[in-house]
């Protein structure tokens, strides 16, 4: 323990003991109410000054538990200032506290924050919407307590003098807001958990001794044994170190974590508050019925229940007015979220169909694997036979091109997961080389030109030979159907750091336009079903392919994969399964 803490400590017994002392050991007497006077308003100040920062944003960061923070120093210092009215009287003037004592409504207030920080019910979490509500049935109970107050002991006080019935309606109304207190506190200390039920429980047992020691204190002014200092202080000045001990080590009660909201409690707080403005029409007759009360006092209670009503009223008409409010916001989200559920459950239908055109597209790749094999094995025989060289051309051709047809059969089985895909070290500019070979058929009769600019020493990939060149086909492909007549196609890679790099371009270029992520664009239309394979593809192997979109396609594509940055040997992987892309 800090040395500060130690000597603060030292100081407080200090206190207790002299109180102690001089209860014990002087005499009735204007000494010994000096003395006491004293003693009480120093400790006061000490609990006082120990609530305070618990106020500050850096001790308390969570607003509600700030709040009542604030609200029970508020108490504590309306407590102090009561008991410099008292030491003004008995300590500086030497006299008797007048009775009635206009003073006492600050006592009776002192307890209206502290009741107030409760309400906050800082133990728990909770949402602004809730805390705008719970302001209001805070102010409707503060207003109502203060007319409580006003009520059954201001018209003793100044309408109608009667100095018995003042002390006896004050005692009264103060002994039930103490009573109310302490019910708050016994029903939040059995709700609560952790550090906020450990605070809840100690300013539970403090306010009993106080309120205790207050009841013995005015049992004894009633049979004229009590006096300033005497033993019935001692009770009260525990309670006042007690109180000071708990704001100043209140922060190591671990009391900023909140737990989920209760409802409950909320509804309960509002249930009270809305008894509170039903009772006072119930006071405005209580006042007109009463015999033996003098007319003044009958038509000021009677006044000041009907000014409570539209005080109150006012209230309630705006706690509904945020009600309302908040139900057509809660509506308006609800519509919203009914929306919102529309459109998932179409997107999910559309998947099931995605989904079940992947398990045909599959079964149809395994049935047209089977004829292709067979024209694959006649091609091989036309061109092992005694045919012209022309013919034997046409058969080579015949069989590239079946080839090419199974590998975009094994592409798409690949895209519906029924094969596993071969990772090896492949050199980009083979599979250029074979892709184009393949397309070449195709560029003639479209009359399109190619340029190639294959970069020297590039590394190699590590890719699916097989896959790879099923991208670079169909990106290949996709740029030559935009090109105008006798127009070139520009094929060209390098590398760029750890990533290779291919462009698939027109001659002439599109350098206005920028690159973008194939999968994040937004823009454009959607991405056909081979294509969407293609950048699942790319994507497995770590990399991505970039486009240049127009009005009415693609116009070039930039194919990035990371480097193989040492030898591999073949492996075999499987992705999750993917969402086909659904083509115009």
């Amino acid at each position: 323990m800090p040395a500060r803490d130690k000597l603060w400590i030292v100081g407080l017994t200090s206190l207790i003991t002299a109180q102690v002392t001089v209860s014990l050991l002087m005499r009735e007497g204007a000494p010994l109410t000096i003395v006491s006077d004293l003693i009480q308003g120093t400790l006061l100040l000490i609990a006082t000054a120990a609530f305070l920062p618990n106020c500050l944003p850096s001790w308390t960061p969570q607003r509600r538990s700030r709040g009542f923070w604030i609200l029970m120093s508020l108490g504590m210092l309306f407590w102090l200032s009561y008991q410099g009215m008292w030491n003004y009287f008995e300590v500086l003037r030497h006299e008797d506290v007048p009775n009635p004592f206009l003073g006492d409504i600050v006592l009776f207030l002192h307890l209206v924050p502290m009741m107030a920080a409760l309400a906050l019910l800082p133990h728990l979490g909770e949402d602004d919407r809730d805390a705008r509500l719970r302001m209001l049935d805070f102010a409707l109970l503060l207003i109502w307590w203060v007319f409580l107050y006003v009520y059954a002991v201001i018209p003793w006080q100044t309408v109608h003098v009667n100095e018995p019935a003042y002390s006896n309606n004050f005692n009264v109304t103060y002994l039930t807001e103490k009573l109310v207190l302490l019910m708050a506190l016994g029903m939040l200390t059995y709700q609560s958990h952790g550090g906020w039920r450990f605070l809840y429980a100690n300013l539970l047992g403090a306010s009993a001794l106080y309120a205790s020691s207050s009841y013995v204190a005015n049992y004894a002014i009633a049979h004229q044994t009590y006096y300033s200092g005497s033993i019935y202080d001692i009770p009260l000045m525990f309670s006042m170190a007690w109180l000071a001990i708990l704001g100043k080590f209140a922060a190591r009660f671990h009391v900023n974590d909140s737990r989920p909201s209760q409802p409950l409690l909320g509804v309960w707080i509002t249930r009270l508050s809305m008894l509170a403005l039903f009772s006072l029409p119930w006071f405005a007759l209580y006042a007109q019925v009463e015999r033996d009360c003098p007319p003044a006092v009958k038509n000021l209670r009677s006044t000041l229940s009907l000014v409570a009503m539209i005080v109150m009223g006012t209230l309630v008409f705006l706690r509904q007015r945020l009600l309302g409010g908040e139900l057509a916001s809660l509506l308006e989200k609800s519509r919203g979220s009914f929306e919102n559920l529309k459109t998932l459950q179409s997107q999910l239908i559309q998947s099931e169909k995605l989904a079940s055109l992947g398990q045909l597209v599959g079964g149809a790749a395994h049935e047209i694997n089977n004829p292709l094999t067979a024209m694959l094995g006649y091609s091989d025989l036309l061109n092992a036979s005694a045919l012209p060289p022309s013919e034997q051309m046409l058969a080579e051709r015949i069989a590239a091109q079946v080839r090419r047809t199974r590998t975009l059969v094994a592409s798409l089985l690949t895209f519906v997961r029924q094969s596993p895909a071969r990772l090896s070290g492949i050199d980009v500019n083979s599979v250029i080389q074979t892709a184009l070979r393949l397309l070449m058929p195709q560029f003639e009769v479209q009359a399109v030109a190619v340029q190639l600019e294959l970069g020297s020493g590039i590394p190699p990939v590590l890719a699916d030979s097989n896959q790879l060149l099923h991208v670079c086909l169909h990106l290949a492909g996709q740029v030559s159907n935009r090109q105008e007549e006798r127009s070139a196609l520009r094929v060209r890679t390098w590398q760029n750091g750890n990533l290779v790099l291919t462009e698939f371009n027109r001659v002439a270029g599109s350098a206005e336009l920028p690159f973008h992520h194939l999968q994040d664009t937004k823009t454009t239309k959607p991405t056909s079903l081979s294509l969407g394979a293609c950048c699942r593809i790319v994507e497995e192997h770590g990399g991505r392919i970039l486009a240049q979109s127009g009005q009415d396609g693609y116009l070039a594509f930039r194919l990035e994969l990371p480097a193989a940055t040492k030898s591999t040997s073949p492996l075999s992987f499987s992705g999750h399964p993917s969402r086909a892309v659904a083509g115009s």
